[in-house]
């Protein structure tokens, strides 16, 4: 069986769905690992080193026409430089495993139906504790908060942290997170 990595296509999206480490567990397990030529440049992976480990290296095509198994972060999107959908790309009765929010994308849902695809939506994994290793939701959101935090504290423009010195005191700020 292989699983295909491509590479992210939305805007900004510097993550990739599965990085050398993993992939080298993967390869051992049986399964073929191919990917996207630059997949991971974002997350400073390189080719090279998803070579090293034994993934193949193949261009957008190729990843997309030869996976049985499909790993993604986001769901599959209009690709903005080369034209048309993802989900086209997909072949008929593979797999997809990736955060889909198949509440919020009913028109995505049904495409993916239309290509007989079995989806694995990492968003919809509960929260449990029998689940926990697969709860991609949380870890994301867990790095999402501490980076809106570091951006806050960047932005309020005094320190955070209260101080007194022979020169005098500075108070510690006060601030109220709602949530990212």
């Amino acid at each position: 069986m292989r699983i295909g990595v491509p590479k992210e296509v939305h805007a900004g999206e510097k993550r990739v769905a599965t990085v050398p480490e993993v992939a080298e567990k993967l390869i051992k397990l049986g399964f073929a690992v191919t990917v996207e030529n630059g997949a991971g440049e974002g997350a400073n992976f390189s080719d090279e080193a998803y070579q090293a480990v034994g993934c193949q290296i193949a261009d957008r095509a190729g990843v997309w026409s030869q996976a049985d198994v499909i790993l993604k972060v986001r769901a599959p999107e209009a690709h903005p430089e080369h034209g048309g959908d993802e989900v086209d790309n997909l072949g008929e009765g593979a797999t997809l495993i990736s955060f889909i929010w198949p509440a919020q994308n009913p028109e995505l849902m049904e495409k993916l139906a239309a290509r007989k695809a079995t989806v694995l939506a990492m968003d919809c994994v509960p929260r449990i504790s029998r689940a926990q290793k697969l709860d991609a939701l949380s870890s994301m959101a867990n790095i999402a908060g501490y980076r809106a935090v570091i951006e806050a504290a960047h932005e309020f423009g005094r320190f955070f942290t209260g101080q007194i010195t022979a020169a005098g005191k500075v108070p510690p700020a006060k601030v109220f997170i709602i949530g990212v």
